[in-house]
């Protein structure tokens, strides 16, 4: 297993993650249920690659027994007629990833995934806290043994070394030197470029990094000597990080792992407490807390909950923290336990002090939002919603529906005046009704009678039009509306409009697009 460190001071360190086996570890770790009543029979992971099954991946004992990836199921079963096999489903493999790179969060903020099986961490600075290097990716291997995954790692000033170091195996006195001795594959290059350079005799990066990258890249292209380049550390290599590292973040560590969720979340309301705090001086209040126990096999179980209002009360976020696990399917598994619990806050608004009514208006809407942020936590977020306005002139798009625990937009209601009729009935129709035959005065008049649902309808009163012109950014040739508010002999009220002007169409159309309660 090709583990490297290279000491370099001074400079910026990378340790790259290397899982061989990723995608049968994977398999038998969250699907163990599989393997219950064949266990040691070897197995596959197939794709469909052209109209054939072909291997994507072969666990441990298949390996054993000479079976490599990208042959055909049928060759495989051939020679070893008991392989099971399994359908290759890359989502989850990249979701297993993200969870490995979860668990890495607790050495370095900066964790990048290297799809489809590895991770990069810049651990530069960091080192010194786990006693040095070498004691950092001990730790990070036996965290992953403990879990049942094996890893390969290397260290280098630069990822793209890094990553080339934990797939091939190279040795040499100095970083530079292991470097140049790994094979041209570990350029990441497509397979037409990699031929290339192996029959122009160019096995190692040595061998290329010794030419004069000008022709190398007039020869086998310009990613050839740009990849050169960032692996030999000539040029930068572009990280972008899985995790924004949030404004305020608060820990604990234990030297004994944490074994039971109760007391996990008595300590995670200690550390809310002390967010609390820290939000106090501030002025603000948390809109959204994010909670990862880190367990000792190094997976990480992740909480997260929000509320509609920015909030420091402690006691309602412990609340909502209870909850969410008891709306899990999965509950929280300490597993060895936990030996690290970081609560995060990565969205707070401004918050002051606010006077209390006498009348207990202010208590009134505190509980509330309370209750609103506990139906959105037990319920999900996008399952308790809440009418808001938008400024759009067409009826059908004035409002929408947004999650109650979004803040509201700036937009407001529009409220008649004292006495005076509605503009817009509460009830509209989606998509509006159509009504026929109607009775108007010609050519653009009112209506003087309608027919909708089998009853004829004869109007008394009607005020409008209010014409509403179709949006001309978006639908230059759509009919005009002109709507009118009506009332029949019954005294029913109802908001009809004609599409279409009669210098527009030849025949317009009248729709019923609401009811005046």
């Amino acid at each position: 297993m090709n583990n490297a460190v290279f000491s370099r001071p001074n400079d910026r360190r990378f340790l790259a993650l290397f899982f061989p086996w990723l995608p049968v570890e994977r398999l038998r770790l969250t699907r163990g249920h599989l393997f219950a009543d064949n266990a040691g029979v070897p197995f596959a992971i197939v794709e469909k690659v052209k109209g054939a099954l072909r291997l994507y991946a072969v666990d441990q004992e298949a390996a054993r027994l000479g079976i490599e990836r990208d042959m055909t199921l049928a060759d495989a079963r051939a020679r070893v007629p008991r392989l099971d096999a399994y359908e290759y489903t890359p989502h989850d493999d990249h979701l297993w990833l993200e969870r490995l790179a979860d668990g890495c969060a607790r050495y370095t903020p900066w964790v990048m995934l290297d799809a489809p099986d590895g991770l990069v961490l810049d651990v530069t600075g960091c080192t010194h806290l786990f006693g040095g290097e070498a004691q950092l990716c001990d730790d990070v291997t036996a965290r992953f043994e403990r879990l049942g995954v094996v890893t390969r790692h290397a260290l280098a000033a630069n990822p793209d070394a890094a990553r080339a170091l934990a797939r091939y195996h190279s040795v040499g006195a100095s970083e530079d030197e292991a470097v140049r001795r790994l094979p041209v594959a570990a350029l990441g290059l497509d397979e037409e470029a990699t031929t290339a350079l192996k029959r122009a005799g160019l096995k190692t990066i040595g061998d290329v990094a010794t030419r004069q990258l000008s022709a190398i890249a007039a020869r086998f292209g310009t990613d050839a000597a740009t990849q050169v380049r960032r692996i030999m550390g000539e040029a930068d290599s572009p990280l972008t990080p899985r995790l924004v590292r949030q404004p305020l973040s608060v820990e604990r560590r234990f030297a004994e792992p944490v074994a039971k969720t109760a007391f996990a979340l008595t300590i995670l309301g200690e550390l809310a407490g002390e967010a609390m705090a820290v939000l106090e001086q501030r002025h603000e209040g948390g809109r959204r807390f994010e909670a990862r126990f880190f367990r000792t096999d190094g997976l990480v179980q992740r909480l997260s909950v929000e509320t509609g209002q920015p909030s420091r009360d402690i006691d309602a976020v412990m609340r909502l923290f209870r909850e969410r696990i008891d709306a899990l399917s999965d509950p929280i598994d300490p597993g060895f336990g936990f030996d690290l619990i970081r609560l995060g806050i990565p969205v707070a608004e401004r918050l002051d002090a606010a006077q209390l009514k006498l009348e207990g208006g202010t208590v009134a809407e505190a509980e509330l939002t309370q209750l609103i942020d506990r139906l959105s936590t037990r319920l999900g977020r996008n399952r308790v919603r809440r009418f808001a306005p938008r400024d759009r002139h067409l009826p059908e798009q004035a409002e929408l529906m947004l999650p109650a625990m979004e803040p509201a937009p700036a937009d407001t209601w529009s409220t008649p005046e004292q006495g005076e009729p509605p503009l817009r009935p509460i009830h509209l129709f989606d998509p509006p009704q159509p009504i026929d035959p109607v009775v108007s005065v010609p050519p653009d008049g009112p209506p003087r009678q309608f027919r909708w649902r089998r009853t004829l309808h004869e109007i008394a009163r009607v005020e409008g039009p209010e014409r509403i012109a179709p949006p001309w950014w978006t639908s230059r040739q759509a009919p005009t509306r002109d709507y009118y508010r009506v009332e029949d002999r019954r005294g029913r009220r109802f908001w009809i409009f004609r599409r279409g002007l009669y210098d527009e169409i030849e025949k317009p159309e009248w729709f019923i697009h609401g009811v005046f309660a």
